[in-house]
């Protein structure tokens, strides 16, 4: 091997992008053919094989190829693997536990992270705004109260399986192999159940309908997730529960949009309002508030309410209250009305339209 630590895409020989399935095979083809039971005695092809697992063992990771990605071997302060904590046959067995003849399952004994769950919850506009309490019911596997999750009947225990010993494999020779199987008696379970819990038939958990209490922070938006540490799935051989996830979905308020932390509202003016001003009441997420409008307001005009939007989940304050203008034009007028509206566009003359004459001389200007 070279004194210098190759680069993990290099050692497999894969591109940077490549996926979760062709990095398997390339590792798979890697290790078959610089395994230590295929090559006895052959240094190199021994240093070969570690250098293939400890990129595996990385790059297979999400998290730390991304670290990888960005520092190269500098992000493992040189190695990227820890050849104390797993040996060689843990990362084989693993990978090839269907290749040979199996499925990869773990002894009864050791202990397994149950699943996490996810739960999606609609809340209302108001209710992300300021927060609330919901109860939830979620149904997930937990243990069995009545064996404690062994799967054994009350007042028995697990027997080690005869046929492994305890350890859920076994081992036969194919050629210059030496090949772990899955134990075909106790499943790859290293321990067999004589006498199962009738509450469970032996599983160890049985499915139940959880209900929490949950408190919703005020702020929340949708696609926001609340994580309950371990009240997902139960584990196995004794491990430790999944979590659950509380997804968010705000409904839509009938009234009020959100944009970040401001709540942004649309209030209808008529033409009078707008021209000669008025104190109108808009309504905002704490009730009604007094808004004075100025004279000669245009439709689009926005009026800001401070901190009396929405809160910020950091605690970073509150947001505004957004006021947006729609000037309304009436859609029927009486004969008086139309009357006094051909006085006033008669009065008026082009120069008290500032806008519309401005919009004329670029017209001008355009064409000639």
């Amino acid at each position: 091997m070279a004194s210098r630590q190759r680069d993990y895409y290099e050692v497999l020989g894969v591109e940077r992008e490549v996926g979760e399935e062709e990095l398997k095979r390339a590792y798979r083809k890697m290790a078959l053919k610089y395994h230590p039971d295929r090559n006895p005695g052959d240094r190199e092809a021994e240093e070969r094989f570690k250098e293939a697992s400890a990129a595996y063992q990385v790059l297979s990771d999400p998290e730390r190829r991304a670290q990888y990605d960005r520092f190269g071997h500098a992000a493992f302060d040189g190695s990227g693997f820890d050849f104390s904590n797993a040996g060689f046959e843990d990362i084989f067995s693993g990978i090839f536990g269907e290749f040979f003849g199996g499925p990869r399952t773990g002894r009864r004994g050791r202990s397994r992270r149950g699943d996490d769950l996810r739960y999606n919850l609609d809340l209302t506009f108001d209710e992300a705004a300021f927060g609330a309490e919901k109860t939830i019911s979620v149904p997930r596997m937990a243990s069995c109260e009545a064996c404690h999750g062994k799967g054994a009947k009350p007042g028995t225990s697990p027997k080690t399986c005869s046929a492994c010993r305890g350890s859920g494999q076994v081992r036969f020779q194919q050629g210059f192999f030496s090949i772990a199987k899955t134990c075909g008696q106790c499943n790859g379970q290293g321990t067999l159940i004589a006498d199962p819990c009738a509450k469970c038939n032996g599983q160890g958990v049985i499915r139940k309908t959880n209900a929490l209490n949950v408190k919703i922070p005020a702020g929340v938006d949708s696609g926001s997730r609340l994580k309950l540490r371990g009240e997902g799935e139960a584990g196995g051989g004794g491990g430790p529960a999944g979590d659950l996830y509380v997804v968010i979905r705000v409904l839509d308020h009938p009234l009020f949009k959100r944009e970040e932390n401001h709540v942004i509202c649309d209030i209808p003016l008529s033409f009078p309002q707008a021209a000669l001003g008025a104190e109108i009441e808009v309504p905002t997420l704490e009730g009604k508030a007094r808004l004075r409008i100025p004279a000669g307001t245009q439709a689009g005009a926005i009026f800001r309410l401070k901190a009396k939007g929405i809160a910020d989940l950091r605690g970073y304050g509150r947001g505004d209250h957004i006021v947006r203008v729609i000037v309304e034009t009436p859609r029927k007028l009486t004969k008086r009305q139309q009357q006094l509206l051909e006085e006033f566009a008669r009065i008026s003359g082009e120069e008290v339209h500032p806008l519309k004459s401005g919009f004329l001389d670029k017209v001008k200007e355009m064409f000639g």
